[in-house]
């Protein structure tokens, strides 16, 4: 993985919205990364949702235009983890 400009980590308690619980860019990034990598989080790639979840206060939820794409994101993780099944 190459040095992140940005970061963003998203806490989700199945409740609420996501809300955003780190970011930061250059050094701050890469240990936002390291962490989640040390308590097996998964990571996302993603520069540009990486951006739009930058501009969200540390603590706010993400906003409604991004429902979906993170919901997409959290689905397949869960999917990923055994932790949900897809019906068709």
């Amino acid at each position: 993985m190459k040095k992140p400009k940005l970061a963003v980590a998203l806490h989700y308690d199945g409740n609420d919205a996501p809300r955003v619980t780190a970011k930061g860019g250059g050094e701050i990034a890469q240990r936002i990364i390291e962490t989640a990598q040390e308590h097996g989080i998964p990571l996302e790639e993603d520069p540009a949702l990486a951006g739009l979840l930058y501009n969200v206060e540390l603590g706010d939820q993400i906003p409604e235009t991004l429902y979906l794409v993170v919901a997409e994101l959290l689905a397949f993780i869960y999917q990923m983890r055994g932790q949900l099944e897809i019906k068709d």
